[in-house]
């Protein structure tokens, strides 16, 4: 078969698999001896945990053990990291409160749990679950981000006083005020952006192996990025040494993001293969168990001011955020309202000033991290309302006041942090309207209003940023770990070639598109080609998948364009 490279039609290499039902999901693993595991979850969203008994479920038929928030803190199993450290205005480091796998003393969110019942099937589970007795003294919640700081709010961690995790700033502040003293005028308005659950098709799913023999342990899970998972579970939770956990994400049936973090669940799945003699524990979330578990996304208030000149053109935007992040913090939630969000508050206008003050806030909710496209829709949803918002007051068309105010010069740097190598969005901005028939709406409207129906049209410009990295960028910003990525090729006796990367799928279809790359640059059919990913013993590092940095970060790292033009002589040169 001859070259399959990009952009050339082929079969999708995956998809006879999937269409046929062959898809091998981690729910569809059954390890031999295999118990399964049930978690009895708080009620309350802020309760302080006065007693537990388990006595009864203990005793219910198939049960093999009830483990509590004690053993786990008995064991010295440490808790769930934020790996993105972010600052505030004055200095300070964000306030982390501690995130237990299973809830020892408190419990901050309804759905938080607090014992784990592990029983041979998953229905005597659930049974037993049930009869978990905990007694609650429950205390006063608040779930509102923009009362989390009022006085008087409950305090959520004693870590974080008043709720404030950080107050975070961008831009400059003085440029941005001078701006609107000498602002014509200004358009003010409030946005709330509102928390939604992820929602993806397969529920997470953990298997937690223990294997005496070799002190080592196996985690299968629905993850994007299975070497992350491996390395907070070894480093910061304390599970085992690295070359001790072996981490396999197979088939993942949607993310969304939601499957990037590393959960409580996971944790617990590999300590309590270990508890109770090294069989395998298996966890399977269901629909309703996903919504009061998984990480939520957005959840923001805000505050927002823009100025205009007498020409209608931007001079300055004001934007207050209170993020909220929910009970805890998640694996990089601190990075999704600070410079995942603000970064992007130019959109494509030319804003000469911007000040962004972010506040992240505690609240007895669903902890919040990052969801398709992680402050970037934020970032569009607010600056896009406020130009509609502007347009209306200021009595300007949607369409040429967005135009007016376009960047028009390449490279732009804006105020905040982003350049922005090259754009013509003034071009497209004229091919949509011309394909929407812009100039005919008020005839279509007025046509419609005439047989007692109502016509509307909306506008939206969208700057979108993908593929974070180098490491040092990101170093710089916060991250604790590179976001570099890793790719193996192999070629093996016969010809056929294998390629291990550090990236991962969860439908995407990244088999087909590094098939078609790599024989774009080797010269052959993309059945030759196999791709392999998803599991830390055989990939040597990777980040996994998320942001769209698959395509941008991962296939940087494939083979380069075929050589095989070259003398002899150049070929062998050292390099």
């Amino acid at each position: 078969m001859g070259v399959e490279g990009i952009g050339a039609r082929v079969l999708r290499k995956e998809d006879k698999r999937f269409i046929t039902g062959k898809g091998r999901y981690t729910d569809d693993i059954e390890l031999k001896d295999t118990t399964y595991a049930a978690f009895v979850r708080s009620p309350h969203a802020h309760a302080r945990i006065v007693s537990i008994d388990i006595s009864e479920a203990k005793a219910a038929p198939g049960v093999v053990d009830v483990l509590t928030g004690a053993d786990l803190a008995g064991d010295r199993i440490g808790g769930l990291i934020c790996g993105w450290m972010i600052h505030s205005t004055d200095g300070s480091p964000m306030k982390a409160g501690a995130h237990p796998a299973i809830a020892h003393d408190i419990v901050r969110h309804v759905g938080d749990q607090v014992a784990v019942v592990i029983a041979e099937t998953r229905a005597q589970a659930r049974d037993a679950a049930e009869l978990v007795a905990v007694d609650y003294e429950i205390l006063p919640a608040v779930v509102d981000p923009a009362k989390a700081q009022d006085a008087g709010a409950p305090q959520i961690h004693p870590e974080a006083e008043g709720n404030l995790i950080y107050d975070w700033s961008i831009g400059d502040k003085a440029a941005t005020d001078a701006a609107f003293a000498a602002a014509a005028r200004v358009v003010a308005m409030d946005v709330v952006n509102n928390r939604l659950v992820a929602n993806p098709m397969e529920p997470r799913v953990a298997i937690g192996s223990y294997d005496s023999a070799e002190e080592h342990y196996t985690l299968y899970n629905t993850s994007q990025n299975p070497h992350v998972a491996r390395l907070v579970l070894s480093a910061f939770v304390g599970i085992a040494p690295e070359h001790k956990l072996r981490v396999v994400a197979p088939d993942v049936g949607g993310g969304f993001g939601s499957k990037i973090f590393i959960y409580p669940e996971e944790t617990v799945c590999l300590w309590a293969s270990k508890k109770i003699g090294g069989r395998p524990v298996k966890w399977t979330s269901d629909r309703a168990e996903a919504f009061l578990t998984d990480c939520h996304g957005r959840d923001h208030v805000t505050h927002a001011e823009m100025a205009f000149d007498a020409d209608n053109r931007i001079t300055g935007f004001r934007v207050h955020t209170i993020a909220n992040l929910g009970a805890y913090m998640s694996t990089f939630s601190s990075s999704v309202p600070t410079y995942l969000y603000a970064t992007l508050l130019s959109g494509q206008y030319a804003i000469p000033a911007i000040h962004a003050e972010v506040e992240a806030v505690y609240t007895n909710t669903v902890p919040v991290d990052a969801y398709r496209g992680a402050g970037r829709p934020e970032a569009t949803y607010l600056v896009e309302r406020m130009m509609e918002t502007a347009a209306r007051e200021l009595g300007e068309d949607p369409a040429e006041l967005r135009r007016k105010n376009f960047i028009r010069s390449f490279p732009h740097q804006t105020p905040v942090i982003m350049c922005y190598d090259a754009g013509d969005y003034d071009k497209t901005m004229a091919t949509a309207l011309a394909a929407a028939d812009y100039a005919g709406f008020p005839a279509r409207k007025a046509e419609a209003r005439a047989r007692g129906k109502l016509r509307g049209i909306g506008l939206s410009c969208y700057i979108e940023a993908c593929g974070i990295a180098p490491s040092q960028a990101v170093g710089s910003l916060g991250c604790g770990v590179g976001l570099w990525e890793s790719a193996e090729v192999r070629v093996n006796p016969v010809g056929t070639i294998e390629v291990l990367t550090g990236s991962h799928s969860h439908g995407q279809g990244h088999e087909t598109t590094f098939a078609q790359l790599v024989s774009e640059r080797l010269g052959v059919g993309v059945d030759t080609v196999q791709i392999v990913h998803g599991d830390t013993d055989k990939v040597q590092f990777g980040m996994g998948t998320y942001g769209s940095r698959s395509g941008a970060v991962a296939c940087r790292r494939l083979p380069r364009r075929s050589t095989r033009s070259r003398s002899r002589s150049a070929r062998s040169r050292p390099t």
